[in-house]
């Protein structure tokens, strides 16, 4: 920042502005060479002589005796006098307004001797190129995969969401009677014995035999939509072979991880160490399923994954989008994937009341901007898109099912789960989004909303989206 705004300065720039400088006198009673103390805030450690031939470098990074604060670094230095004579308005950046007790102390330091601040010429002049404007690159997504409750194909899964089928069902994974009715202060809640349970999944032809039965299943759902993604791309084994792999990357994050390798662990830990899965760890963390994906197609590109809860998947996207506009990959496989539908996971959600208690009517259960809300449903499954720069899509003869325009992050900075009052972060990432893509807000026909049917989220979220789209009668809003 410093340098930036000072690179419009006349020369020569003393480089006290860009880097501390400072020859330190020894105590009294420390007569002899001086030495380069590195002091902490709680010690301070003394460090070899300097060298003789110290004054042939550019500079000399001699901490200061009286602490390594910026604000007492900078009391310290006094400039020369080139920058006295040709810049003196541009000390106001480090002068303080109302000089405290320290900086007065600090001051009468700086003329007593014990410091001295030393201003060395730069060696040469620096020079910096400007990389020439290039063509901003677009976005295509070129195919899709998913593994869901209603259904494992993009035509069925779309198509039953149509129609209203509703993916909520009881659970049949574990036994949900051995987890009573709890009573929280004034508050009697069940435990959730619903959720979107993903029945019938198979991984033959997708995941190895070996890895299949040691990987947790939100990894299993992320490489079967992974790769399902690319078939419905059109990437067969002679595109792959074609497709410059250091230009191909995964970014497919998940909002819970392993949760169900991780808690066998602690099961087997009951017992012996030597029961557990030795495998536990890498394939408890949210980033081994992009990374085992990438392993498999050797691909070499951007490969890490994004945490964000609900948002998980949007954040992956639109950073997928980024590295590809800005010319660090050509595809990208991005989404999401969980499978947190296991005692510990629906306890949790349950013992922070976010569940819906609704066990006796599972397909009306959830039901956002409903009066009678009083929760979301759990579900599972994994959602992939195949993103793709246009030109690279075009060359391929690839399909392409939409361009991504590009979207927005924002943050309420408000409270762990309510949303802000306001809704100042909903709208300000809105707009945000709108403006980075170039849509107005009356070309916007359609929101897919957050919808949690939480009593507090779905009514701030409707009032941000009034408050963007409250003009726009062609909106149209689902979940």
């Amino acid at each position: 920042m410093i340098h930036s705004a000072a690179s419009s300065m006349a020369s020569p720039l003393c480089t006290w502005l860009v880097a501390a400088c400072m020859s330190v006198t020894c105590h009294a009673d420390r007569a002899g060479t001086p030495k380069a103390a590195l002091r902490s805030s709680k010690r301070s450690r003394r460090t070899k002589a300097l060298p003789p031939n110290t004054s042939q470098l550019n500079m000399r990074l001699i901490s200061s005796l009286y602490g390594s604060s910026i604000q007492g670094l900078i009391s310290s230095f006094e400039p020369c006098d080139d920058y006295c004579n040709t810049h003196n308005a541009f000390s106001s950046l480090f002068r303080s307004t109302t000089p405290n007790r320290r900086h007065t102390r600090l001051n009468k330091l700086a003329h007593s001797g014990k410091t001295m601040a030393v201003a060395v010429e730069p060696a040469h002049e620096v020079t910096t190129t400007k990389k020439p404007p290039t063509k901003q690159r677009r976005v295509v997504v070129t195919g899709l995969g998913v593994v869901t409750p209603l259904g494992h194909e993009p035509d069925v899964y779309y198509n039953n969401l149509l129609d209203g089928v509703s993916g909520i069902s009881e659970i049949e994974t574990f036994d949900c009677a051995e987890y009573p009715t709890a009573t929280f202060g004034l508050n009697i809640l069940c435990f959730q014995r619903i959720a979107g349970e993903i029945k019938s999944f198979s991984t033959d032809g997708w995941v190895a035999p070996k890895l299949s039965k040691r990987m947790d299943k939100f990894m299993l759902y992320l490489l079967t939509a992974g790769k399902k993604a690319l078939v419905d791309g059109g990437i067969t084994e002679d595109v792959m072979d074609e497709l410059n792999k250091e230009k191909c990357g995964v970014l497919i994050g998940s909002a819970m991880g392993g949760m169900k390798v991780f808690n066998d662990a602690i099961e087997a830990l009951r017992v012996s160490y030597k029961k557990m899965n030795p495998f536990c760890v890498p394939f408890a963390t949210t980033n081994m399923g992009s990374a085992i994906l990438a392993m498999d197609l050797g691909w070499m590109g951007p490969n890490y994954s994004i945490s964000t809860a609900c948002a998980t998947s949007n954040f992956c996207i639109l950073n997928a989008a980024n590295h590809i506009i800005r010319g660090e990959a050509d595809v990208m496989l991005c989404g999401g994937s969980d499978a947190a539908i296991i005692p510990i996971g629906l306890g949790g959600f349950v013992a922070c009341r976010a569940l819906s208690q609704r066990n006796t009517d599972p397909t009306k259960a959830s039901r956002p901007w409903d009066i009678n809300r009083d929760g979301f449903v759990m579900g599972e499954g994994a959602g992939v898109l195949l993103l793709e720069d246009l030109e690279h899509a075009k060359k391929r003869g690839a399909t392409i099912y939409a361009e991504f325009l590009g979207g927005s992050f924002t943050c309420d900075a408000y409270h762990v789960t309510e949303p802000r009052p306001d809704g100042a972060g909903v709208i300000l990432c809105i707009e945000k989004a709108l403006a980075q893509s170039g849509v107005s807000k009356e070309d916007v026909n359609y929101i897919n909303a957050h919808a949690t049917s939480t009593p507090a989220g779905d009514l701030k979220e409707f009032q941000a989206l009034l408050h963007c789209f409250g003009q726009n009668p062609e909106v149209h809003l689902s979940f």
